[in-house]
């Protein structure tokens, strides 16, 4: 075991706290950024790794990259890593705003390789964190590894996403039989491909669609049912007028909004990211269909205004209830694998709930720098990255507002350890 102290500590490495790295080390307050530690549990980067598909795209413009918003002539941009890649020339010729979702996760470990000072450890999974307490005031954080190596913080970044949701309805089957879009890539090889399966897909956004059209190339004999609740499958809102509310300016706008505004934008934006596909990709996925209808076989199917009302096994089998929305009739589906695209818990993660019950907060309030607030006396901060969509927009689960929200969070570093100067 081994301890270790630091002053900041960013718990993982994917977009939100590469974008504050690389914001410290901009800042060009180089005791802060060699102070700066970020924590990845796996022994690389993959940006959601679960669903790294080669034909998966991003959905969102490589300008809004790391940096870019922020310091257009920033050596750590897209354009930067596609130059020293020798690929810059054949991107420009694709044509596109939106490079291979796999290009952007080489991006980020091409980022986390290039930090001078900051650093990143990989294979370091946190497990207890506990605040550190003296007379009665927040000094800081002790982060308890995996592996039993104690880190030793002042200030908390907490930045590892949304929990995968699973819908209670499929707690009771085993867990062979249930996959969460989080695991797929990591697990779908566990799958037997030597015998006809049949796979049934939950949900009607992009991650449930992307499993659904990599199903057919991953169980290739295998039959595929895709179960919507909605009348079908939709385009995402891609309204210029409805994507300025991703500009990193929304977010003060929205942040000064009264909370019962701010619930009623979140619910008109919801086809503006978690309830829509890419067009480009929902026109492929109807030309697939239509193409098995035309001319066979017709592996697969789209059961829209349906919902899943149980779930038991049967033997080897899987059950489950179809509750057709229309019709009021509820017809048992058997199958061999349930792959859901349910997307994530939108309640703050487990980690930071839980360092909020050991702090007797009833509510995580954010401020608009993103630190918590856990009293003024405090001397350590704990910050929540990608989690504030209610107080600072839709934007802020996505890679719109990376760059301007690491800045944000560095000025407030900054700014407490100035003030702590002057009053010292």
């Amino acid at each position: 075991m081994t301890v270790q102290d630091v002053g900041v500590l960013a718990i993982g490495a994917g977009p939100a706290n590469l974008a504050l790295a690389v914001a410290i080390e901009e800042s060009g307050a180089r005791e802060l950024a060699g102070d700066t530690l970020v924590l990845e549990q796996y022994e690389d980067i993959k940006w959601q790794r679960g669903t790294l598909m080669p034909w998966a795209r991003s959905q969102v413009s490589f300008l809004k990259d790391l940096v870019t918003l922020r310091n257009p002539t920033s050596r750590f941009s897209f354009l930067s890593f596609l130059y020293e890649q020798g690929r810059l020339d054949e991107f420009v010729n694709l044509g596109t705003f939106h490079p291979y979702r796999w290009e952007m996760s080489d991006y980020l470990q091409w980022v986390a390789s290039s930090l001078d000072r900051v650093q990143v450890r990989y294979n370091a999974k946190a497990g207890r964190i506990e605040p550190t307490v003296e007379n009665g005031v927040i000094t800081g954080w002790t982060v308890t590894l995996a592996n039993g190596d104690v880190i030793r913080c002042r200030d908390l970044v907490v930045g590892g996403g949304r929990d995968a949701h699973v819908p209670a309805v499929f707690a009771g089957l085993p867990t062979e039989k249930v996959l969460h879009s989080s695991q797929y890539l990591n697990r779908i090889g566990d799958v037997p491909k030597d015998r006809p399966l049949h796979a049934v897909v939950v949900g009607g956004a992009q991650s449930a669609a992307e499993m659904f059209y990599a199903l057919h190339g991953d169980l290739p004999d295998s039959r595929v049912t895709m179960v919507v609740r909605s009348i079908g499958l939709q385009n995402y809102q891609t309204s210029k007028f409805i994507n300025e509310a991703f500009f990193p300016s929304y977010v003060d706008e929205f942040y000064d909004t009264p909370e019962e505004v701010r619930a009623q934008i979140l619910d008109e934006m919801r086809f503006a990211n978690y309830a829509g596909l890419a067009p480009p990709f929902l026109d492929e996925l109807y030309t697939m269909l239509y193409q098995q209808k035309a001319l066979g076989p017709q592996r697969s199917s789209v059961r829209s205004m349906t919902e899943v009302g149980g779930a038991r096994m049967d033997g080897d089998e899987v059950v489950l209830d179809l509750h057709d929305r229309r019709t009021g009739k509820v017809e048992p589906v058997r199958c061999d694998l349930v792959v859901l695209g349910t997307g994530y818990d939108q309640r703050m993660p487990a980690m930071a709930r839980d360092l909020a019950s050991q702090l007797g907060l009833d509510d995580i309030a954010v401020s608009r720098q993103y630190r918590v607030d856990i009293g003024d006396a405090a001397w350590g901060a704990l910050y929540l990255q990608g989690v504030n969509e209610k107080t600072h927009g839709m934007s802020d689960s996505l890679i719109s507002v990376l760059a301007h929200r690491s800045q944000d969070i560095v000025n407030d570093l900054l700014a407490r350890r100035t003030a702590e100067l002057r009053t010292a």
